[in-house]
């Protein structure tokens, strides 16, 4: 199981002022940015670095850097962007892609109706970014969406995550590794995480 959930004071911190109604959109969207942060730096604790010669003011050394170019960061549209800043933070040169899906009416299943990612992203690991993991369906949707594309790592950022959408994305694709800040307890009648924070893409940008 590739599941790996934040356990700090700090994160417990900022979880508990983004679950508060009161937290103005310029805060939520600010600790919104600084959780991705620190989902960033764990996701790339397996990172492989490549030995580089450098000259610094008293010396030649060698030292070891990450080749931003082998990753790319892909939120899920819209609260997804809310995500992208903080892990710009940790690596600003890699590639962007953005993934769109809508849930059909009828069917309650995820539909696709934008897909822009960067060249040669079957070469690339790719960090996919959506605050909210309620029942899983557009998570798995999109992993899906990127497998048909060639790519082959995958990571999955969440801020807050329910049991269900955990275990969906696990039971549909156990390859990929999942990087949340909190566990929620359940879901209600109306797909919300309990007690989760509302909807994201509205407190990110304001919209209700």
């Amino acid at each position: 199981m590739k599941e790996i959930i934040l356990n700090h004071p700090m994160i417990e911190h900022k979880i508990s002022i983004l679950r508060n109604e009161k937290t103005s959109t310029k805060e939520f969207r600010e600790l919104v940015s600084e959780i991705a942060t620190i989902l960033c730096y764990e996701a790339l604790k397996d990172a492989t670095l490549k030995e580089v010669e450098i000259k610094t003011p008293i010396e030649v050394t060698t030292g070891k850097l990450i080749d931003e170019n082998n990753y790319a960061f892909v939120p899920i549209l819209r609260a997804g962007m809310g995500m992208v800043d903080g892990v710009l933070k940790v690596m600003p040169n890699a590639k962007i892609g953005h993934i769109g899906l809508y849930r059909n009416e009828e069917t309650l299943e995820p539909v696709e109706y934008y897909c822009k990612l960067p060249k040669n992203i079957e070469e690339k690991t790719v960090i996919l970014l959506d605050p909210m993991l309620a029942t899983g369906g557009s998570g798995s949707a999109a992993i899906s969406m990127l497998k048909k594309r060639g790519v082959k790592k995958i990571k999955f950022l969440s801020i807050i995550s329910a049991p269900v959408g955990l275990e969906k994305i696990q039971t549909e694709h156990p390859d990929v590794e999942l990087y949340t800040a909190y566990k929620d307890l359940s879901l209600n009648e109306n797909g919300y995480i309990v007690p989760g924070l509302g909807d994201a893409g509205d407190r990110i940008y304001g919209t209700k």
